[in-house]
Protein backbone atom coordinates (compact mmCIF):
# COMPACT_ATOMS: atom_id res chain seq x y z
CA UNK A 1 0.00 0.00 0.00
CA UNK A 2 2.99 2.32 0.41
CA UNK A 3 3.26 2.47 -3.41
CA UNK A 4 -0.36 3.61 -3.77
CA UNK A 5 0.61 6.89 -5.43
CA UNK A 6 3.76 5.74 -7.22
CA UNK A 7 3.58 6.71 -10.91
CA UNK A 8 6.81 5.02 -12.02
CA UNK A 9 6.42 3.71 -15.57
CA UNK A 10 3.46 5.95 -16.39
CA UNK A 11 3.57 8.37 -19.31
CA UNK A 12 1.61 11.59 -18.77
CA UNK A 13 0.67 13.96 -21.59
CA UNK A 14 -0.27 17.36 -20.15
CA UNK A 15 -2.14 19.50 -22.68
CA UNK A 16 -1.89 23.11 -21.59
CA UNK A 17 1.19 22.27 -19.55
CA UNK A 18 2.68 25.63 -20.48
CA UNK A 19 0.06 27.38 -18.36
CA UNK A 20 0.22 27.97 -14.63
CA UNK A 21 -2.20 25.24 -13.53
CA UNK A 22 -1.22 22.70 -16.17
CA UNK A 23 2.44 23.31 -15.42
CA UNK A 24 1.93 22.74 -11.70
CA UNK A 25 0.15 19.45 -12.46
CA UNK A 26 3.00 18.42 -14.79
CA UNK A 27 5.52 19.02 -12.01
CA UNK A 28 3.37 17.16 -9.52
CA UNK A 29 2.97 14.07 -11.70
CA UNK A 30 6.70 14.04 -12.46
CA UNK A 31 7.53 14.24 -8.75
CA UNK A 32 5.67 10.96 -8.25
CA UNK A 33 7.57 9.22 -11.03
CA UNK A 34 5.61 9.80 -14.22
CA UNK A 35 7.39 10.60 -17.47
CA UNK A 36 5.79 13.91 -18.37
CA UNK A 37 5.32 15.53 -21.76
CA UNK A 38 4.45 19.22 -21.53
CA UNK A 39 2.23 20.20 -24.46
CA UNK A 40 1.40 23.79 -25.31
CA UNK A 41 1.94 26.79 -27.55
CA UNK A 42 4.44 28.79 -25.50
CA UNK A 43 8.01 27.62 -26.14
CA UNK A 44 9.51 29.69 -23.36
CA UNK A 45 7.08 28.48 -20.71
CA UNK A 46 7.26 24.89 -21.92
CA UNK A 47 11.05 24.69 -21.88
CA UNK A 48 11.21 26.46 -18.53
CA UNK A 49 8.78 23.96 -17.01
CA UNK A 50 10.75 21.01 -18.35
CA UNK A 51 13.95 22.45 -16.95
CA UNK A 52 12.31 22.89 -13.55
CA UNK A 53 11.10 19.28 -13.54
CA UNK A 54 14.50 17.92 -14.55
CA UNK A 55 16.29 19.96 -11.90
CA UNK A 56 14.16 18.18 -9.31
CA UNK A 57 15.09 14.78 -10.71
CA UNK A 58 11.98 14.24 -12.82
CA UNK A 59 11.58 13.15 -16.43
CA UNK A 60 10.06 15.66 -18.83
CA UNK A 61 9.95 16.67 -22.47
CA UNK A 62 8.32 19.61 -24.26
CA UNK A 63 6.45 19.43 -27.55
CA UNK A 64 5.02 22.60 -29.02
CA UNK A 65 1.42 22.09 -30.14
CA UNK A 66 -1.71 24.08 -30.85
CA UNK A 67 -4.37 21.82 -29.34
CA UNK A 68 -7.23 23.46 -31.25
CA UNK A 69 -6.55 21.22 -34.27
CA UNK A 70 -6.66 17.43 -34.28
CA UNK A 71 -3.85 17.14 -36.83
CA UNK A 72 -1.43 18.97 -34.52
CA UNK A 73 -2.38 16.73 -31.61
CA UNK A 74 -1.90 13.65 -33.78
CA UNK A 75 1.67 14.73 -34.63
CA UNK A 76 2.37 15.27 -30.94
CA UNK A 77 0.88 11.88 -30.10
CA UNK A 78 3.06 10.08 -32.64
CA UNK A 79 6.15 11.85 -31.30
CA UNK A 80 5.32 10.88 -27.72
CA UNK A 81 4.78 7.22 -28.57
CA UNK A 82 8.04 7.07 -30.53
CA UNK A 83 10.23 8.98 -28.07
CA UNK A 84 8.70 8.34 -24.63
CA UNK A 85 6.01 5.67 -24.84
CA UNK A 86 2.25 5.33 -25.12
CA UNK A 87 0.50 7.75 -22.75
CA UNK A 88 -1.36 6.20 -19.82
CA UNK A 89 -2.30 9.55 -18.27
CA UNK A 90 -3.83 12.52 -20.08
CA UNK A 91 -4.32 15.88 -18.37
CA UNK A 92 -6.38 18.48 -20.22
CA UNK A 93 -5.63 21.94 -18.86
CA UNK A 94 -5.87 24.14 -21.96
CA UNK A 95 -8.32 27.02 -21.87
CA UNK A 96 -8.96 30.57 -20.77
CA UNK A 97 -11.35 33.49 -20.84
CA UNK A 98 -11.73 36.11 -23.56
CA UNK A 99 -12.96 39.72 -23.20
CA UNK A 100 -14.91 39.36 -26.46
CA UNK A 101 -17.29 36.90 -24.79
CA UNK A 102 -17.40 38.58 -21.38
CA UNK A 103 -20.60 40.50 -20.70
CA UNK A 104 -20.13 44.10 -19.53
CA UNK A 105 -22.26 47.23 -19.35
CA UNK A 106 -20.81 48.38 -22.68
CA UNK A 107 -20.82 44.91 -24.20
CA UNK A 108 -23.92 43.08 -22.87
CA UNK A 109 -24.82 39.43 -23.44
CA UNK A 110 -27.10 40.20 -26.40
CA UNK A 111 -24.23 41.83 -28.31
CA UNK A 112 -21.77 38.96 -28.01
CA UNK A 113 -21.23 37.71 -31.56
CA UNK A 114 -21.87 34.06 -32.29
CA UNK A 115 -18.47 33.74 -34.00
CA UNK A 116 -16.82 34.88 -30.77
CA UNK A 117 -18.74 32.17 -28.92
CA UNK A 118 -17.46 29.64 -31.47
CA UNK A 119 -13.84 30.78 -31.12
CA UNK A 120 -14.11 30.58 -27.34
CA UNK A 121 -15.54 27.07 -27.47
CA UNK A 122 -12.80 26.02 -29.89
CA UNK A 123 -10.31 26.75 -27.13
CA UNK A 124 -12.11 25.71 -23.95
CA UNK A 125 -14.10 22.77 -25.32
CA UNK A 126 -12.10 21.81 -28.41
CA UNK A 127 -8.61 22.04 -26.92
CA UNK A 128 -9.84 21.66 -23.34
CA UNK A 129 -11.47 18.24 -23.67
CA UNK A 130 -12.85 17.20 -27.06
CA UNK A 131 -9.84 16.98 -29.38
CA UNK A 132 -7.28 15.59 -26.90
CA UNK A 133 -9.74 12.91 -25.80
CA UNK A 134 -10.48 12.04 -29.43
CA UNK A 135 -6.77 11.73 -30.15
CA UNK A 136 -5.44 9.96 -27.05
CA UNK A 137 -8.55 8.19 -25.76
CA UNK A 138 -8.89 5.43 -28.40
CA UNK A 139 -5.30 4.26 -27.86
CA UNK A 140 -5.87 4.13 -24.12
CA UNK A 141 -9.03 2.09 -24.71
CA UNK A 142 -7.13 -0.28 -27.01
CA UNK A 143 -4.39 -0.83 -24.43
CA UNK A 144 -6.98 -1.27 -21.67
CA UNK A 145 -5.49 1.36 -19.38
CA UNK A 146 -5.77 5.10 -19.02
CA UNK A 147 -6.59 7.96 -16.70
CA UNK A 148 -7.93 11.19 -18.18
CA UNK A 149 -8.09 14.24 -15.94
CA UNK A 150 -9.96 17.26 -17.30
CA UNK A 151 -9.65 20.65 -15.65
CA UNK A 152 -13.07 22.13 -14.97
CA UNK A 153 -13.99 25.35 -13.16
CA UNK A 154 -16.27 26.73 -10.49
CA UNK A 155 -17.93 28.55 -13.38
CA UNK A 156 -19.04 25.21 -14.79
CA UNK A 157 -21.04 24.54 -11.63
CA UNK A 158 -22.29 28.07 -10.92
CA UNK A 159 -22.34 30.60 -13.80
CA UNK A 160 -20.10 33.45 -12.70
CA UNK A 161 -21.11 37.09 -13.26
CA UNK A 162 -20.20 38.42 -16.70
CA UNK A 163 -18.32 35.24 -17.70
CA UNK A 164 -21.21 33.75 -19.64
CA UNK A 165 -19.36 31.92 -22.42
CA UNK A 166 -16.57 30.75 -20.12
CA UNK A 167 -19.10 29.34 -17.65
CA UNK A 168 -20.99 27.55 -20.43
CA UNK A 169 -17.81 26.04 -21.87
CA UNK A 170 -16.69 24.70 -18.50
CA UNK A 171 -20.13 23.15 -17.94
CA UNK A 172 -19.56 21.25 -21.19
CA UNK A 173 -16.30 19.85 -19.82
CA UNK A 174 -18.05 18.50 -16.73
CA UNK A 175 -20.80 16.92 -18.84
CA UNK A 176 -18.56 15.42 -21.53
CA UNK A 177 -16.26 13.99 -18.86
CA UNK A 178 -19.14 12.10 -17.26
CA UNK A 179 -20.22 10.84 -20.68
CA UNK A 180 -16.74 9.53 -21.50
CA UNK A 181 -16.40 8.02 -18.03
CA UNK A 182 -19.49 5.93 -18.70
CA UNK A 183 -18.55 5.00 -22.28
CA UNK A 184 -14.93 4.04 -21.62
CA UNK A 185 -15.15 2.49 -18.14
CA UNK A 186 -15.41 -1.08 -19.43
CA UNK A 187 -12.34 -0.47 -21.60
CA UNK A 188 -10.12 0.35 -18.64
CA UNK A 189 -10.09 4.12 -19.10
CA UNK A 190 -11.16 6.36 -16.24
CA UNK A 191 -12.27 9.95 -16.86
CA UNK A 192 -12.56 12.47 -14.03
CA UNK A 193 -12.40 16.21 -13.47
CA UNK A 194 -10.80 18.59 -11.01
CA UNK A 195 -12.51 21.89 -10.23
CA UNK A 196 -9.97 24.46 -9.03
CA UNK A 197 -11.09 27.24 -6.76
CA UNK A 198 -10.06 30.84 -7.36
CA UNK A 199 -6.33 30.85 -8.06
CA UNK A 200 -4.88 34.17 -9.26
CA UNK A 201 -3.17 33.83 -12.63
CA UNK A 202 -1.91 36.31 -15.20
CA UNK A 203 -5.25 36.29 -17.02
CA UNK A 204 -7.34 37.22 -13.97
CA UNK A 205 -4.93 38.89 -11.54
CA UNK A 206 -5.77 42.44 -12.67
CA UNK A 207 -9.46 41.69 -12.22
CA UNK A 208 -8.93 40.36 -8.69
CA UNK A 209 -6.15 42.50 -7.30
CA UNK A 210 -5.09 46.08 -6.78
CA UNK A 211 -1.42 46.85 -7.27
CA UNK A 212 1.10 44.85 -5.23
CA UNK A 213 -1.32 41.94 -4.82
CA UNK A 214 -3.72 43.77 -2.53
CA UNK A 215 -7.17 42.10 -2.86
CA UNK A 216 -9.70 44.22 -4.73
CA UNK A 217 -13.50 44.30 -4.30
CA UNK A 218 -14.01 41.17 -6.41
CA UNK A 219 -11.39 39.26 -4.42
CA UNK A 220 -13.01 40.33 -1.15
CA UNK A 221 -16.38 39.07 -2.41
CA UNK A 222 -14.77 35.74 -3.29
CA UNK A 223 -13.23 35.47 0.18
CA UNK A 224 -16.64 36.03 1.77
CA UNK A 225 -18.02 33.08 -0.20
CA UNK A 226 -15.00 30.83 0.42
CA UNK A 227 -15.03 29.20 3.89
CA UNK A 228 -11.22 29.10 3.95
CA UNK A 229 -11.15 32.86 3.26
CA UNK A 230 -8.25 32.82 0.81
CA UNK A 231 -7.20 32.08 -2.75
CA UNK A 232 -5.81 28.69 -3.69
CA UNK A 233 -2.33 27.87 -4.93
CA UNK A 234 -1.58 25.91 -8.12
CA UNK A 235 0.35 23.28 -6.14
CA UNK A 236 -2.78 22.50 -4.11
CA UNK A 237 -4.23 20.73 -7.16
CA UNK A 238 -1.44 18.16 -7.24
CA UNK A 239 -2.82 15.83 -4.57
CA UNK A 240 -6.13 15.38 -6.41
CA UNK A 241 -4.33 14.89 -9.73
CA UNK A 242 -1.93 12.26 -8.40
CA UNK A 243 -4.82 10.40 -6.77
CA UNK A 244 -6.80 10.33 -10.02
CA UNK A 245 -3.73 9.49 -12.11
CA UNK A 246 -2.75 6.52 -9.96
CA UNK A 247 -4.23 3.28 -11.24
CA UNK A 248 -3.72 1.83 -7.75
CA UNK A 249 -5.20 4.62 -5.66
CA UNK A 250 -8.27 5.29 -7.82
CA UNK A 251 -8.83 2.07 -9.76
CA UNK A 252 -12.59 2.14 -9.04
CA UNK A 253 -13.02 5.89 -9.46
CA UNK A 254 -14.46 7.35 -12.64
CA UNK A 255 -16.99 10.03 -13.54
CA UNK A 256 -16.33 12.17 -10.48
CA UNK A 257 -15.35 15.78 -9.97
CA UNK A 258 -12.99 16.79 -7.16
CA UNK A 259 -13.42 20.43 -6.11
CA UNK A 260 -10.20 21.94 -4.74
CA UNK A 261 -11.89 25.21 -3.87
CA UNK A 262 -11.54 26.01 -0.18
CA UNK A 263 -15.21 25.08 0.30
CA UNK A 264 -16.62 27.52 -2.27
CA UNK A 265 -19.16 25.06 -3.69
CA UNK A 266 -20.26 24.06 -0.18
CA UNK A 267 -21.09 27.61 0.85
CA UNK A 268 -24.68 28.80 1.19
CA UNK A 269 -26.18 32.20 1.97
Amino acid sequence: MKDLFNLDGEVAAVVGGTGMLGGALAEGLASYGAKVIVLGRNDEHGKSRVLSIRKKGGSAEFFRVDATTLNNLHKAHLWIVKNVGAPTILVNAAGGNDPSVTATDDHPFERIAFRDWEKHFELNVGAGVLLPCQEFGPEMCAQGKGSIINLASLAGHIPLPRMVAYSASKAVILNVSKYLAREWAAKGVRVNTITPGFIPAEQNRRMLMYEEDVPGPRAEAIFRHTPMRRFGEPEELIGAAVFLASHRASAFVTGIDIPVDGGFLAQTI
